[in-house]
Formats: structure tokens, sequence, C-alpha cells
């Protein structure tokens, strides 16, 4: 037994001598390798480093120079006023979009875009008139129009039946949101807030719950509205009269027309 533990142990050692200089090897390549990546560390960090630099200022905004600015906010100030007259305007310019690549210009002439309403968030058109190569592009500004309007007086919680001591008269941005905003309190007290509001949040047409004028079945006055003229008559309303929804309506010969509820069985047909 022990001569057979004897051999089994020499034939371990001798194998552990042949396979030794394998991992012997294996061990100085690893050394070497790791030697060489700690050596090139710095180098690569820095290359890293350079393109996070280069892509960082490749996404910053491109501002306009100042003269320009100038000229875009004086067409964006001129078309404001002219549909708020009595309004105080004022008009944030933002930055083109970094990526773009435009060609030198000698001229450039800003535009009001096809369609573009001056209000809110929207834009203007930078049309490149002078140069080698004609370039059109649009600039982000946004447009703040602002004028007396009811804001909530504290906070209010949704389904409040709005009265007097609710609201105040503050200055606020008509344009910020799409909602018109309120301006007469006559037009709020007595309504419902169908969201929440903060104090100082301007109250818009948006935040209030809708108002059923009338109810299907019930007669209603149809008025018909073209320029400079209007037809009314009566009618059967078909569907329930709710506040700024399109209704039918069926006329005293029989025929289904559609308008819109506006007040207290009163239905506005648009020629």
């Amino acid at each position: 037994m022990t001569a057979l533990w004897e051999a089994r142990r020499a034939n371990i050692s001798g194998i552990s001598g042949r396979i030794a200089p394998h991992f012997a090897a294996f061990h100085w390549t690893w050394t070497t390798y790791s030697a060489s990546v700690k050596k090139t560390r710095p180098d690569l960090t820095a290359l890293l480093l350079a393109l996070a630099l280069g892509a960082a200022r490749a996404a910053e905004p491109s501002s306009v120079d100042e003269p320009l600015a100038q000229q875009v906010r004086q067409l964006a100030l001129d078309g404001a006023r002219n549909a708020m007259p009595r309004a105080r305007v004022d008009i944030v310019v933002g930055s083109l979009d970094p990526r773009l690549r435009l060609a030198p210009c000698q001229r450039i002439e800003p535009h009001l875009p096809s369609g573009a309403k001056l209000w809110g968030k929207t834009r203007i058109g930078l049309r490149c008139t002078q140069g080698p190569v004609a370039w059109n592009v649009y600039l982000p500004i946004t447009v703040k129009v602002f004028a007396p309007s009811l804001v909530a007086a504290a906070p209010l919680p949704a389904g409040t039946a709005l009265s007097e001591a609710d609201l105040r008269e503050a200055e606020v941005d008509l344009a910020e949101e799409p909602g018109p905003a309120i301006d007469r309190s006559a037009l709020a007290v007595g309504r419902v807030l169908a969201r929440p509001l903060a104090a100082g949040q301007p109250l818009r047409q948006t935040d209030l719950k809708s108002r059923q004028w009338f109810a299907a079945g019930e007669t209603v006055s149809l008025v018909a509205v073209g320029p400079g003229y209007s037809v009314s008559g009566e009618g059967q309303a078909l569907t329930p009269g709710i506040e700024g929804q399109v209704v039918r309506v069926r006329t005293e010969n029989g025929r289904v027309v559609t308008g819109q509820a506006v007040a207290e069985h009163r239905v506005e047909i648009p020629l």
C-alpha cells in the first residue's frame, strides 16, 4: 500500500514539473500585458475625453448673432402687436439646431413661415439671400403675450364652484398655454373647475367643466351666421347641446343641420 502511494506521488510530481513552465509563461505574458495596459491607459483616457468634449460642443445650441436676433425680435413683435395691440409682448429668441452646417452667407433675412402663428412657441424662417449657396432654416422663438386676466386667489381643488372670492386679476402670459384665458368674472362665477388650480395660476376655458345648454328633444333657436348678416329659426335638438360641441338639429321643414351649442337653447350655424 505504501509502495502504491509513493508511486502515485512521484507521478503527480512529474506532471507538475512538465506543466509548470507553461504556467510560468502564462504568468509572464499576463504581467507583460497588464503593464502594457497601464502604460497606454492615460493615452486612451485622453482620447476618450477629447471625443466626449467634441460631442458636447457639437450638441451645444447654435445661437444667432445679436443684430440678426434683433431683426427676428422686431419681426415677431410687429406681428404679435398687430394681433394684440393692448398687450405687452416679449420675444425670446432660441437657437438653431446644432447639427446644421450652413454655408457662409453675407445677407440673411428673417421671414414668417407660411401658416406660422406668432403665439407661444413658434418659429421664424431665416433665408440666405446673398451667398454661394441659398439656404432656408427655421429658428425657434417664444412669443409671450401679457395682459390682465383672472387667476386663482388660493389653491382650488377640482370640482370647486367658482365665486368672486376665488378669483383675482393679475397680468398673465396669455400664450403660455393653448386654452384661452378668462378675463371677466361673469364668464367664470358659478362655473365648476374640471381640474385643480394653484394659487396665482391663470384660469382658462379648458379648466372649466363644459355646460349642457339643452337636452335632446328640446326646441332650440337656430342662428345661421354669415359675413354681415344672420338668419334665425327654430328646430328640435337631436343630440344634447354640450358647450362648444357639435349638435344635430332638425329644422321645421324636416332638414337635419349641424351647428355648435353656444348658449341656453341656442345653436349657431356658420355659413
